[in-house]
């Protein structure tokens, strides 16, 4: 039993010496002098420590070889399960910081698009409608209050984001005037512990007022959906649409950053667990997100 635990111990070390390094030859040859070495140590200790005068090295020698054989090669194959266990946690560790990295970068990058477009915004409506600042500057601290400390958040609650939405679609009435026709269903959320990653619903729903106020109609046509169906959040908005006008891109396309980075950190958060639909029909561009619910 010492002999074959050594032997064990001689196959782990044989494996990581040269096994790992691809070195078949000399792994073979140190293979084989191994087993030698270590049958003609236990003949010495059959014969001498345990007192077989009547042992024979030949005789010992084939009797042992298959024996100690295994227990060398169980060495070995226990090292290669052992490195491949450890290959595979220091993968998972990589693929799992490279993941955070690559959020962190995606949120930092998201914020400032937001912020961008409604300070740019803010900025024309103050040269020809001042008198509208003070009310829109309360929407937009709320919005800001929410992008900055919701977004350090991997998952929120979809109730917090729902207000987040009615809080920029707010702002968007203020802005656009008579000129919105808005539908809006949303469902009332009040389970804190339906989560959602934030600031993902709000780049379609920006998209959709952005797009929809450059077309050439007097009237802006946006609805908006929003409900739970089993473990599932359906989210569906559509508005008008002019292609000429909007220089025969779809929407999203020259979104910038916003839509780009959304659908990077759905493929992140989400993996399998989310489904993006986007189609233009009759005038009307429509985008559909189902996302599984996280609690």
């Amino acid at each position: 039993c010492l002999l074959f635990l050594l032997y064990i111990y001689a196959g782990r070390w044989l494996c990581r010496k040269w096994y790992l390094s691809r070195q078949l030859p000399a792994l073979v040859a140190y293979g084989s002098a191994l087993i030698a070495g270590l049958a003609f140590t236990g003949f010495i200790f059959t014969k001498y420590v345990f007192d077989h005068p009547n042992a024979g090295f030949i005789e010992f020698l084939y009797g042992s070889i298959p024996f100690y054989t295994v227990g060398l090669i169980t060495g070995v194959l226990v090292k290669l399960v052992s490195v491949s266990i450890q290959n595979e946690v220091r993968e998972a560790q990589v693929k799992a910081e490279q993941k955070e990295s690559e959020f962190n970068l995606l949120q930092s990058q998201l914020s400032p698009h937001f912020l961008f477009n409604v300070l740019n915004n803010l900025y024309g409506i103050s040269i020809a409608e001042h008198q509208r600042i003070p009310p829109l500057l309360l929407k937009l601290s709320n919005l800001l209050r929410y992008s900055v400390y919701g977004a350090k958040k991997q998952f929120v609650p979809l109730k917090d984001e729902v207000e987040y939405i009615k809080n920029y679609i707010g702002f968007e009435q203020i802005r656009i005037s008579d000129r919105l026709r808005l539908t809006m269903d949303l469902e009332q959320i009040d389970d804190p512990q339906i989560q959602i990653a934030p600031l993902i619903l709000i780049v379609f729903v920006e998209n959709a007022f952005k797009h929809a106020k450059n077309t050439l109609t007097k009237q802006v046509d946006i609805s908006i959906l929003l409900e739970i169906t089993g473990n599932f959040v359906r989210f569906a908005v559509s508005n008008s649409y002019h292609p000429e006008k909007n220089e025969n891109t779809m929407p999203g396309e020259d979104s910038g950053l916003g839509l780009q980075n959304t659908i990077k950190r759905l493929d992140l958060l989400y993996g399998n667990d989310y489904k993006l639909m986007r189609q233009e029909e009759g005038g009307l561009y429509h985008v559909e997100l189902i996302l599984k619910v996280k609690d």
